[in-house]
């Protein structure tokens, strides 16, 4: 269709604008201790929290079924709801307009808003997948890197409505629970399925003009970020900055709408003039000719695009597979340790004496941004001159989050910091890896299912490393009662998890290179 190619980047900016707000749980540790003391609840009743967030992760699988078998604008706005549910329930109990609710509740409140998040994930990666296909990772990584900024984005919005209020728990919670709905409600309108058995070669400078805006946006969001550059400019300031940041990327749709009206001015032009000389030589000639114009107008800008799945199949037949239980613990111990880190920043800073909490999260949200770019770039410039499996690069992305759980030993700031970033790099770097890494190995025709059956691990990672950092912290708050009033203080609070996780860890990175080596045929015949 004449303007397929400017709707394909319209539904491109729609999920990237989807995707940015829809970390929702990624700025649970920029309130969570608030929280904390508004539910009076212990460490290990917070951390069972963080856990009921990615357990709607268990349930993912209702989002990939509904994705197959209705409109994809309806599972996006059952995506929403779910989050409106979840998210503004809690708020109403937070600020007393609700009574009665118990920690179960709450619970399962949260449970559903984690879902949501399911829901909203499902509909990008299938339209992204779809209308992108001959360059899916591409496509992935720079819409779900903007994901990597949720929790800048709303740190960002909450510091410039709310400068003088403390209670920052309810104003999360409300945004949490509005901003995805008014995004769906916008997004629902420019998404949509293209006819993409073909590929425009025009589509590479839209994709150069696109890197150059998203890495313009993580520079502007790491810079912000930093604790003394962020005092220097004020919270409004910040926020009207992300706001022209994310749309800025809708000149790529404008431009590309431009060219084809250009295009197809330039060309009916060229037609017109072209019949008036020859119709009194030859009518048939000049429709063979038209016809052959036509037939070489589409042969010198579209090229066929080729299916590069290993195999197509369906979710029992994929976790029957070697690979795919080899893949499952690479993500477990690697992407899911860092998320569990991550969730966990706002207790690990305050145990360590780092006020900054609200800035790490920021650093942590910018720098996973740079981590779910990252497969993209690589992916696009080093095509075709040197291929690496996409198991091949969780092993390299894998190796620097154990290095970082050990830095963590060092008790100074400064560790902190750049522990936080790389985790936050390498973690976004798996995470928008495994998309193509799913559809690669298992096709597309299932990708809906199968890659929620691959992201279960998460919420089962979140409670068993959650729970385990949370006795131990636990333990060690009892141990400082009468100091801390059960406060956990010191290194003492997380040094043994740190160990932990950083052995853990190594051990992925061990099964990723034997992942390596058992694709690496496939991989290499995709050069």
């Amino acid at each position: 269709m004449a303007s397929s190619s400017a709707f394909q980047w319209l539904s491109l900016v729609g999920i990237i604008w989807l995707q940015a707000i829809n970390g929702t749980n990624t700025n649970f540790p920029a309130y969570s201790s608030q929280l904390k003391q508004l539910l009076s609840i212990s460490q290990v009743q917070l951390n069972n929290l963080a856990f009921a967030s990615d357990a709607g992760k268990l349930f993912g699988f209702f989002s990939g079924m509904a994705a197959i078998y209705l409109p994809l604008w309806l599972v996006l706005m059952i995506g929403t709801t779910l989050g409106l549910v979840g998210y503004g329930v809690q708020y109403l109990f937070i600020t007393n307009q609700v009574s009665s609710l118990s920690y179960w509740h709450v619970f399962l409140l949260t449970v559903i808003a984690g879902n949501s998040i399911c829901w909203i994930n499902t509909v990008c990666y299938v339209v992204t997948i779809r209308n992108f296909s001959s360059d899916q990772q591409v496509a992935v990584g720079i819409t779900t890197s903007y994901q990597g900024l949720s929790a800048k984005i709303y740190n960002t919005i909450v510091d410039a409505i709310s400068m003088h209020n403390k209670n920052k728990a309810t104003i999360f919670l409300l945004l949490n629970s509005t901003i995805p709905l008014i995004v769906g409600l916008v997004a629902s309108f420019i998404l949509g399925e293209i006819d993409a058995t073909t590929r425009n070669r025009k589509m590479g400078v839209g994709f150069v003009v696109m890197f150059f805006i998203t890495i313009t946006t993580g520079v502007y969001s790491v810079i912000t970020s930093l604790e003394f550059v962020s005092s220097k400019i004020s919270q409004k300031g910040n926020l009207f900055g992300i706001i022209v940041s994310l749309l800025i990327p809708l000149l790529v749709p404008f431009s590309m709408k431009i060219n084809e009206l250009v295009g197809s001015w330039q060309t009916n032009r060229e037609n017109s003039l072209r019949v008036c000389v020859e119709e009194s030589n030859n009518n048939n000639n000049e429709v063979k000719e038209s016809e052959d114009m036509t037939e070489d107008v589409h042969d010198d800008n579209e090229e066929v695009i080729i299916s590069r799945s290993r195999e197509e199949i369906g979710v029992m037949l994929m976790i029957r597979r070697i690979d795919f239980w080899l893949y499952f613990f690479v993500y477990f111990f690697g992407a899911t340790l860092g998320l569990v880190f991550l969730n966990n920043l706002g207790q690990i800073a305050e145990s360590r004496g780092c006020s900054a909490t609200s800035s790490l999260v920021s650093l942590s949200s910018s720098f996973g941004f740079f981590g779910r770019l990252m497969p993209s770039l690589m992916d696009y410039f080093y095509r075709g001159k040197y291929v690496i499996s996409r198991p091949g690069s969780m092993v390299a992305m894998m190796a620097p989050i154990a290095g970082a759980f050990f830095l963590l030993l060092n008790k100074t700031h400064l560790a902190l910091y750049i522990s936080t970033a790389i985790i936050g790099v390498c973690t976004g770097a798996i995470t928008s890896t495994s998309v193509s890494t799913t559809s690669e190995l298992f096709g597309t025709n299932n990708f809906s299912v199968n890659h929620n059956v691959v992201v279960a691990n998460i919420p089962m990672g979140s409670f068993l490393f959650g729970y385990s950092a949370a006795l131990v912290y636990h333990n060690e708050g009892n141990r400082q009662q009468r100091y801390y009033s059960g406060k956990c203080i010191g290194m003492e609070c997380y040094r043994d998890t740190f160990i932990v996780w950083g052995c853990l860890c190594w051990f992925g990175t061990l099964l990723a290179l034997i992942l390596h080596v058992r694709t690496r045929k496939f991989y290499s015949s995709q050069k």
